[in-house]
């Protein structure tokens, strides 16, 4: 019993490399300074993508110390299955995820249009996120026919560190065997505003988003400011996240730490692709409606 209990506690000590992380930003500035046109953006990413997963406290386990996940897709793992008129059971595993979506191509062949599928129902097998949770079973009665174009999703839960989905379906017995695509939605890590950290990831990802387009100036200045955010004197020092554009008052440490971190995610939105910025969009219209409520 003592053994597991220490090799608890030391899975749950994560040791952050602070002088490490530091020497790679040193390094960023040094590499943007001395590029022309031939700025290595990959290697760059894959260092700074590293350096983020460093201070966010990447457990043995997969999850953080200091962040967290949230219903949002990050990625998807996708599997095809031919489903015959005889019962069947269509399975697949994932980590990280937090919906099923069963959904049925428009074609089964290049020209030959899809058969329908009978959905019984699903078991999802999974571990929460939250450490220490036990594992869990949830039952969902579909009770439906799937046709050629249409999807089906089934939320989980809670999210799930590790799971595996099972679909129980048959084909029509007169139409023959049919094709079916299930989809694991993965849960997008969120960082927690409360991190010692937090300054230096932003700073982090800002250098991401200058990487994108050449931004010399920008990955230098972020990667000075990260430097700087990791010098002992400032670590957990509770001092705003990002730089904020002029004429925005900077975030204090009094600020609502959820309202903070829907900020920083609505931010992370808003420099992604088209969909995630349309994302974005909404969740900021949200967050308005929601504040003006709050003030009345």
């Amino acid at each position: 019993m003592i053994t597991i209990v220490l090799a608890a506690i030391l899975a749950a000590t994560v040791d952050i490399p602070v002088a490490r992380v530091a020497d790679d930003a040193k390094v960023v500035d040094r590499v943007a300074q001395a590029s022309k046109r031939d700025l290595p953006r990959d290697l760059l990413k894959r260092m700074v993508n590293e350096d983020i997963e460093l201070l966010r406290g990447r457990r043995s386990d997969g999850t953080y110390e200091y962040a967290g996940f949230e219903r949002f897709e990050a990625g998807r793992i996708e599997k095809s299955f031919s489903v015959q008129p005889s019962d069947q059971t269509l399975e697949m595993r994932g980590s990280f995820v937090y919906k099923v979506q069963i959904e049925s191509p428009s074609r089964r062949m290049l020209v030959t249009r899809n058969r329908k599928i009978y959905l019984d129902h699903a078991e999802i097998d999974y571990i929460p996120v939250e450490r220490s949770a036990a594992q869990k079973t949830q039952t969902v009665k579909l009770d439906t026919w799937i046709e050629a174009g249409q999807s089906r999703s089934v939320d989980f839960e809670a999210i799930a560190k590790e799971a595996t989905v099972r679909v129980f379906a048959h084909a029509d017995q007169k139409a023959g065997y049919g094709n079916l695509e299930l989809s694991l939605i993965e849960a997008r890590v969120i960082d927690n505003s409360d991190s010692p950290y937090a300054d230096a990831v932003a700073s982090a990802k800002a250098i991401l988003r200058a990487l994108d387009h050449d931004d010399v100036a920008s990955i230098r200045a972020m990667a000075t400011r990260m430097r700087n955010d990791l010098q002992p004197q400032n670590v957990g020092a509770g001092s705003p996240a990002g730089t904020p554009p002029a004429g925005v008052p900077a975030a204090t440490s009094s600020m609502d730490p959820e309202l903070l971190t829907e900020l920083q995610a609505i931010e992370d939105l808003l420099t992604g692709t088209e969909a995630e910025k349309r994302q974005g969009m909404d969740r900021l219209h949200q967050l308005v409606r929601k504040l003006r409520v709050q003030g009345h």
